[in-house]
């Protein structure tokens, strides 16, 4: 009997040292997950976008290189509790997880090096790269490098619905013009393009989503619809008559006209509005871009500029009329005639009366009629 006693307090003395053994292992991988990944000091600025869940930051992190282990800061964040507010914070290899932890999770080391990023309607990429670079630490060579990452662009397509191997096409000057929408965005000062892009192609899909059916239904691809909504854009100034501008345009498509938009030659020349466009430009009908040649028929290659949902909207539901030109006065009325004869009586009588606009005078000196 006193044997048995033994050998059962031996087994169970055992067992518990064989579980300290097992939970001191345990224990012991586990707190490696905590340790410096490196001794390496380098000071890293890492951004937590404003909305980012706390498991997705440390998931990002670990795929960084500046935590071992992401799963090892989830189950201390439970323990631990906390919040991870948007901002920017030094972190570095040297740091251990925790002491990354406390840091992400002390608001006061949050930096929120925000600026104001305002892209108009109807601006383009060249005038975005103007316009992103002069507030911002991003770069022009940034930008080209992203919008000609065919990898990149391939998951962008995977990701939003409403983009399409379109984009890929070699003729096109740049990939996402025509789908980064305009608007005004906060963004942090050394933020990086593809963090910019998100924001842009995510209102954009916000814009599009209530009509997706009605694109879906209708006679254009989502490019062919941002593609005209672009020339509508730059044609038709807010206050003109844009769905009226839209059904010249659908009119000339649907009769196999050539659109003769000005605006898609300034943009072939990479040029503004407003700035010399010469008979050449005109005449060249090697570019995919210049409508402007008699013998292009359709659509451009691709968008022109990055249209406002208004243009959009006027592109899908053009009004239905028997126009084929157009013109707009100074005050942004326009005029509809159904011929060329009676397109070139409305100029004239727009000329003796002031109201025609200068940036056809512009480019009359130069000799063209654009």
């Amino acid at each position: 009997m006193v044997k048995k006693k033994l050998n059962k307090k031996r087994l169970i003395t055992s067992i518990v040292m064989l579980l300290m053994i097992i939970i001191f292992v345990v224990l012991g991988v586990f707190s490696s997950k905590f340790a410096k990944v490196s001794k390496d000091s380098t000071v890293v600025e890492y951004i937590v976008e404003n909305g980012l869940g706390m498991y997705q930051v440390f998931d990002d992190l670990e795929s960084k290189g500046l935590i071992k282990s992401a799963f090892a800061l989830k189950v201390y964040s439970k323990i631990k509790g906390g919040d991870i507010s948007f901002g920017t914070y030094s972190l570095s290899k040297n740091m251990n997880a925790i002491e990354v932890y406390d840091v992400l999770t002390e608001k006061r080391n949050a930096n929120h090096n925000e600026v104001k990023f305002t892209f108009r309607e109807g601006r383009n990429v060249r005038q975005l790269i103007s316009d992103l670079t002069s507030i911002s630490d991003i770069t022009e060579e940034e930008i080209l490098t992203t919008l000609s990452d065919t990898t990149y662009l391939k998951n962008l397509i995977n990701e939003y619905w409403f983009l399409t191997d379109d984009i890929l096409n070699k003729d096109i000057y740049y990939s996402l013009e025509g789908y980064l929408y305009p608007n005004t965005y906060m963004i942090y000062k050394n933020s990086s393009f593809k963090s910019v892009v998100k924001k842009m192609l995510d209102e954009m899909d916000n814009k599009l989503i209530p009509y997706k059916d009605k694109i879906e239904n209708s006679n254009y691809t989502v490019h062919e619809l941002l593609t005209l909504a672009s020339i509508v854009e730059q044609e038709g100034p807010a206050g003109t008559d844009r769905y009226g501008i839209a059904g010249v345009f659908t009119n000339r498509l649907n009769d196999g006209w050539s659109l003769g938009s000005c605006v898609t030659t300034y943009y072939a020349a990479k040029v503004n509005l407003g700035e010399a466009l010469y008979q050449k430009d005109i005449d060249d009908c090697t570019n995919k871009y210049n409508t402007r040649c008699m013998t292009y028929i359709g659509l451009p290659v691709g968008p022109i500029c990055n249209p406002s949902i208004d243009s959009i909207v006027s592109s899908l539901n053009p009004t239905k009329h028997n126009y084929y030109y157009f013109e707009a006065d100074k005050n942004n009325k326009t005029y509809f005639n159904e011929t060329y004869a009676g397109h070139l009586e409305t100029i004239k009588r727009l000329e003796k009366e002031g109201l025609w606009n200068e940036i056809q005078w512009f480019n009359k000196w130069y000799g063209t009629f654009c």
